[in-house]
Formats: C-alpha cells, structure tokens, sequence
C-alpha cells in the first residue's frame, strides 16, 4: 500500500486553508492530523521546530513548512483544473502583495490587542487599499487573472474571508461588489465546503483521516 504524505493543519487557519484547497484541487491523497495551537503535537514540533500550520511530510521524510510551498508541490503533481496556467508574474504578484502589506494590516485590524500602537481603523484602512485593488481587478473578469480561478484567487480568498469576518456588517456596507460576488461565490462552493469539514484533534494513536474525504467537481466550484 502506498504511503501517503502527512499534512498538520488547523481548519480555520488561513494558510492551512489555501494548502487543503490547492490540495483537494490536485486530487492527491494525505492523512491529516487536526491541530489545536495552544496544544500543538510534539510530532508536528519535531518535524517543524517553527511549529505553525500548515507542515506537509512526505514519504521520504522531506518537510514542507510554507503553506505555498504545499500549493506549489501538489500542483506540480497534479494541475486538472490548470491553476498555475495564468499568467505566472500576475500570480507572483498578487500574492506577494496579500501575504505582504494585506497581511501585515489585517493581523493588525483583527487582533489589535496583541500588537503595540496598532489602531484596528488605520490597518483596516490600509488593508482596504489591496481589496479595492481585487475588486478593480474582478470588475474585469470573474477571477483574479481572468474567467477561471487560478492559484491567486486560492491563494488569496481565505485571508480576504478572514477580513470580511472581523466585521462583516461594516464589510458588506463597502462598495466592493465584485469582490463580494467573488466571496460569496467562493463561500457557497462545494470546495470551500469540502475543505471546511471539521475533524477532532488529533494525538498520537489516534485515526488519521484522509483529506479530501470525497472528491468535488471542478465545475461545480468554479461556475459564475
């Protein structure tokens, strides 16, 4: 039988979440291991000293400890639905701007208490600025680099879902409308739903699932 690579990860992580979804699109196979952070395994820990999720194990012993390093293997796998076939620098782009300046705001919207100084209306402010940008952007098309999604639009939903929640009666007050038909599409997928299924934390001993639990259409996640 063959061995399957170990994914740790936390559901409602943002970057657990792009790797279960870049993950379910490839149609590879792992045994998950659900993660409570004030509690984190000493399997994970000694994989992965720097101890935060997602961490990726492959059979061979290899660690990958970067959520778009686990996008990035998967995808090299297997691409059926073609998410690294736009335009690479336009990909690059847009994630380096989210898990850059749009990160650096939104920890900072979201959890004010833990970062000296931090205004929550000033970085949300800020953050505002990339969202507005998104929203330019899928004015034009329905997706991030043109009428398919592609590993920007994956890379970056969870983080935005994230944003959205901190306030959603003031989000949807915004005049983002394309961003929010892009969410909210995003949101009501059979994707989203599959990679959301919830597990019990898991210990040394206990079951390993394997994620996904059943396959998802790609056209039923991606339709307009």
């Amino acid at each position: 039988m063959e061995e399957l690579p170990t994914l740790y990860s936390f559901r409602r992580c943002p970057y657990a979440m792009r790797a279960r979804l870049a993950l379910a699109s490839s149609g590879l196979s792992v045994l998950l291991r659900e993660v409570v952070l004030r509690d984190k395994p000493p399997e994970m820990i000694a994989a992965s000293p720097k101890a935060t999720v997602p961490v990726l194990v492959l059979p061979g012993g290899d660690v990958l400890e970067e959520s778009l390093d686990v996008m990035n293997w998967a995808l090299g796998q297997s691409d059926p639905e073609n998410w690294l076939g736009a335009d690479r620098a336009a990909i690059d782009e847009l994630v380096a701007q989210n898990d850059g300046p749009f990160k650096h705001h939104l920890d900072r919207y979201k959890y004010e208490n833990r970062y000296d100084g931090a205004v929550a209306e000033e970085h949300r402010t800020e953050a505002s600025v990339t969202l507005r940008g998104l929203d330019d952007r899928l004015s034009k098309n329905d997706w991030l680099c043109g009428p398919k999604a592609c590993f920007a639009d994956y890379a970056i939903l969870p983080f935005v879902r994230q944003f959205a929640n901190t306030d959603r009666a003031w989000f949807d007050t915004q005049d983002w409308t394309h961003l929010r038909v892009w969410l909210e599409r995003f949101l009501a997928s059979d994707r989203f739903k599959s990679v959301m299924e919830k597990y019990p934390q898991w210990s040394a001993g206990d079951p390993e699932p394997t994620f996904p639990s059943a396959e998802v259409s790609p056209d039923r996640h991606t339709a307009n």
